[in-house]
């Protein structure tokens, strides 16, 4: 045993709080616990507990904190930035919450669904549409991640526009606290201003505050109408332009409003598997709207008809496709949702999850462009995402013919360079992946002292023996 290993019979006492058979010890089991999906990170743990009830997990903490043993909660493992990995110490345990995975109710009449953290986002949705209603978050992992997860992360997706991000989405929480104690507050209520809304202390919180186990989640009428349509235009400035008239003609129909440049959109037809090609011409930019309507199919299509009719007399649309099918219009989604991950296929890059003021898009892709250039003459970039509220993926690929470690070494250098132009404009360096380890450091060191202070706070009032998730976040 080495002197960071946890000692044999500790291992076995938090075993027998789920049972054997739910407690991983061998490294072949472990192993897909211990990275991410990018590789960033590889942590190494002697245990994986997989709790099967509310009472496990309350006794799982119970015992961390008596023994002061760090744990990593984690769900689906789609977190883009480490707060879901344990660290290389060997001395941290991981809790995955993929056993608790009931649906505990769908309430058509007060349109909540009210779900445990491992249920996966697609059965969510699947499970609302069944019932005749909407779950709106949507995410490209949306058939592995899990709404704990979405919840630690705040997720946010393609739905942000028209309904909010995982917050906005979430009416109430159960979580167990460090202590093992429950908090309780899986309510229904739209309204409740008795004291300080504590729900929202524990999502976007990245489990360092208490294990998310349940929520309450808001649903939607399900639309009777909806339109998309894949757009053609010359400049970030035009697709402002057509955001601004779509959002006028359609108020809150506007259900969808995403951003992608050429160089994303070469890629995906490059790269993507089973992706058609939306448009026959080549654009600079280009947008796919979406329009729906709780009225009916034909004022959806009188709709998106009007604000492209529009856009294309103000010269802001230079071409444009309605989808002419329910298939057509999945095709155009599977484009989007297919396009990050085309990416890797061109070389290693630096990603950004950004986010400016709408009105401040356009400025940002331009400064950010001349930002890179200084940094990497040669290098790509890859822009796109949520023009509706302002979120950018602006990701960097390395050069055509530049060698990848050599890029990646540039990694501080660029981020400094994106993110110093996206402070200029009163933007966020983390949009909707969260903090976790991989801007742990750039938060404290850039972010107002009495924010970092008023957090540290609560992390001491929450967890005084600091064991929930350790290093992530602050």
């Amino acid at each position: 045993m080495t002197d960071t290993d946890l000692p044999t019979d500790l291992l076995q006492r938090f075993a027998a709080i789920v049972g054997d058979r739910y407690a991983l010890r061998d490294q072949t089991d472990i192993a897909p616990y211990l990275t991410e999906r990018r590789g960033l990170w590889h942590g190494r743990t002697p245990l994986v507990l997989r709790p099967g009830s509310v009472e496990e997990v309350s006794r799982i903490m119970r015992l961390a904190t008596e023994t002061r043993t760090p744990v990593v909660p984690q769900s689906g493992n789609t977190g883009l930035v480490g707060a879901q990995v344990p660290d290389a110490s060997g001395h941290q345990i991981v809790l995955s919450l993929s056993r608790l995975n009931r649906i505990r109710e769908i309430d058509v009449q007060s349109n909540t669904a009210t779900v445990e953290a491992g249920v996966i986002l697609q059965t969510l949705q699947e499970a609302a549409d069944n019932a005749g209603r909407l779950f709106p978050l949507s995410l490209a992992a949306q058939g592995s991640c899990q709404i704990g997860g979405n919840l630690s992360s705040n997720a946010g997706g393609t739905g942000v526009l028209a309904y909010g991000n995982a917050r906005e989405l979430c009416l109430g929480v159960e979580v167990v606290l460090p202590t093992g104690e429950v908090f309780d507050d899986l309510r229904k209520l739209k309204k409740d201003n008795t004291g300080y809304d504590l729900k929202n202390l524990f999502v976007g919180a990245e489990g360092t505050l208490g294990v998310i186990t349940a929520a309450v989640m808001k649903l939607f009428p399900k639309p009777k109408g909806r339109e998309v349509a894949f757009i053609g235009l010359s400049s970030p400035e035009a697709a402002l332009g057509l955001f601004n008239l779509a959002e006028d003609r359609a108020g809150p129909a506007l259900t969808a409003f995403e951003l992608i440049a050429r160089t994303p959109y070469d890629f995906t037809l490059r790269h993507g598997a089973g992706v058609i090609r939306p448009l026959a011409d080549d654009w600079p930019w280009y947008v796919l709207m979406q329009v729906s309507s709780g009225r009916s199919a034909e004022d959806a299509r009188a709709l998106i008809e009007d604000i492209l009719s529009e856009g294309l007399e103000k010269g802001l649309v230079d071409d444009a496709v309605i989808a002419a099918s329910l298939a057509q219009a999945d095709a155009f989604w599977n484009f989007r949702e297919t396009l990050p991950e085309t990416q890797k296929a061109e070389g290693a890059s630096i990603k950004h999850d950004i986010s400016v003021p709408i009105a401040s898009v356009p400025t940002f892709i331009e400064r950010a462009a001349e930002a890179v250039r200084s940094v990497s003459t040669g290098a790509r970039v890859v822009c796109f995402g949520h023009m509706g509220d302002g979120n950018l993926h602006y990701n960097i690929s390395r050069p055509l013919d530049g060698d990848d470690q050599a890029f990646l070494d540039l990694y501080r250098p660029m981020n400094k360079a994106v993110h110093d132009v996206v402070r200029s404009l009163n933007g966020s360096i983390s949009a909707e992946h969260g903090i976790g380890q991989l801007k742990r450091d750039e938060l404290i060191a850039t972010a107002p002292p009495m924010a970092i202070e008023l957090m540290r706070r609560v992390k001491a009032a929450f967890d005084p023996a600091g064991i929930m998730n350790p290093g992530k976040v602050i």
